[in-house]
């Protein structure tokens, strides 16, 4: 049995996701609450279904907490369990919620009396809230900050993820621009902005870390050569302590101002150097945010 359990913010991308996997041929399931996720799995399995996602949410409320326990549950019996985690920034949510004039499940009122209804939590509370609520559970599998994607982005990025196997960690390389903040998934971060800066090529300015000119350019530099070795250092003193603790996922985050050049490139060479050791995925926040888009990362 694969099974996916899809959690996060609400208007993080839940239902995106969830449309990704049953598009791949997943049995889906939305808002399931974790008491019955065990049962229906069972049931799903012996009905013949062997590749099931699953949708969690906050309004599970305080059975949350058992999440982590029907994850061990399900992988001691030997099924492939992947966690994950959709999250963005409060100020991204605010403005999806205002583009689709949709409520957030958490601001519905409450009857107080059968005659008088209190109203309920601002959005941003409501945000917070949920935050809070779901903190127990954020590090249980992959996150994803969909602050910045485009759809077909985190439609790539979920595949991506479902299609690793989890029998060993799955190391992420992401490029990211600090001028649009550290992005929430990220498990360690690194600043390579005191690297010389190809934009102030102006040959280079309008390329990227993936182009050759850049590579060449960033390649003949001896303290982005440094750099490498020292985040590959780390690394390697490091991956099996996480190992080691079951982490199945781990964002390595590579800043630089604008996300475009140095940081892509840093990012680019760490990927190739694990490539052969690990489950390596590689990705650029910055570039792909001038994917064009289709519809915007705004439902559940």
């Amino acid at each position: 049995m694969r099974l996916v359990i899809v959690t996060g913010i609400s208007g993080s991308g839940k239902s995106l996701a969830i449309r990704v996997l049953e598009d791949a041929g997943f049995y889906c399931i939305d808002n399931l609450p974790i008491a019955f996720l065990a049962d229906v799995v069972d049931a799903l399995e012996d009905g013949g279904h062997h590749e099931v996602a699953v949708s969690v949410d906050a309004r599970t409320g305080s059975s949350l907490a058992g999440l982590k326990g029907v994850v061990r549950q399900c992988s001691a019996r030997g099924d492939d369990v992947r966690v994950l985690f959709l999250n963005a920034r409060t100020d991204v949510l605010v403005q999806r919620y205002s583009e689709t004039r949709r409520r957030h499940p958490l601001t519905l009122p409450t009857l107080r009396t059968p005659t008088v209804v209190e109203s309920g939590p601002t959005l941003q509370e409501s945000i917070e809230t949920e935050r809070e609520l779901l903190s127990e559970i954020e590090d249980l599998g992959m996150s994803i900050d969909t602050s910045d994607l485009h759809p077909n982005v985190l439609r790539k990025w979920v595949r991506d993820v479902v299609q690793v196997d989890r029998a060993e960690l799955l190391l992420a390389f992401e490029s990211f621009a600090f001028k649009h903040g550290v992005p929430l998934d990220a498990d360690l971060v690194f600043d390579v902005r005191c690297l010389p800066n190809p934009y102030y090529q102006l040959a280079l300015r309008p390329l990227t870390g993936l182009d050759q000119p850049v590579a060449d350019y960033l390649g003949a530099n001896p303290a982005a050569q440094k750099m490498i070795r020292d985040i590959s250092r780390f690394l390697d003193d490091w991956l099996p302590d996480y190992v080691d603790e079951n982490r199945h996922y781990l964002t390595v985050a590579i800043g630089c101002t604008g996300g475009q050049h140095r940081s892509v490139y840093i990012a680019e060479r760490l990927a190739e150097r694990y490539s052969a050791t690990q489950r390596v995925l590689v990705r650029h926040r910055a570039l792909a945010s001038r994917a064009p888009a289709d519809t915007s990362v705004q439902t559940q």
